[in-house]
């Protein structure tokens, strides 16, 4: 039987580099993303119970090295009956901040004849406290290097996450123009690069 996991950690774009490390050290899949109404976000994980641990294990090895001195993990070896409305439900925009409930990989089906899907290019992923501050640092990215802006998330609190993808140079050069632009405009909560996007959290972000 599938088990589930759960890693709760502070901000999209910490959550995304968990995801990431969680996919990479176990045979684990992301059901998706899932807003809490704060600055947390719940990443849902399944496969079987100790791969879905070692993903645990992976990300909470992971998560002070990016900030997070503490997230929140648990698994579920074996899910109730009647369980799955809790992890599978209608997605929804949030009335309050604008930002999607839930990151799901059903919202941007992979096609398996785009380029992109068999070679994923770098993601750039800028998070910031304040929607000022994340424009202005979106205008430095695109300007600075050939990068492709492909999405904007909202989590709640004027947290915003933008992502861009291109060649890791380039990715790497645009997320270093995006901080140095944010200034006094706002707070910078992370910015990361993510060389080789595991196909499991590439299917959750815009392409």
């Amino acid at each position: 039987m599938t088990s589930l996991g759960f890693i709760e950690a502070p901000f999209l774009s910490i959550s995304a580099m968990l995801a990431q490390e969680a996919v990479n050290a176990a045979d684990v899949h992301i059901l998706g993303f899932e807003a809490t109404g704060n600055e947390n976000v719940l990443v849902r994980l399944a496969g079987d119970v100790s791969q879905v641990r070692a993903a645990l294990e992976a990300a909470e090895a992971l998560a002070p090295k990016l900030g997070a001195a503490s997230i929140i993990t648990g698994t579920i070896p074996r899910p109730a009956a009647g369980f799955d409305p809790m992890i599978h439900f209608p997605n929804a925009t949030n009335p309050l901040y604008g930002g999607r409930d839930q990151l799901l990989p059903t919202d941007y089906p992979a096609n398996p004849n785009d380029p992109a899907t068999m070679k994923p290019q770098a993601i750039g992923i800028l998070e910031t406290q304040g929607l000022t501050a994340i424009l202005e640092a979106t205008d430095a990215m695109l300007k600075a290097a050939d990068v492709k802006l492909v999405g904007k998330e909202k989590i709640g609190a004027a947290y915003v996450t933008v992502i861009v993808t291109g060649d890791v140079a380039a990715v790497t050069a645009a997320i270093q123009a995006g901080q140095q632009a944010v200034g006094s405009l706002g707070k910078v909560i992370a910015a990361h690069v993510i060389a080789r996007p595991h196909t499991e959290l590439a299917a959750l972000l815009p392409k």
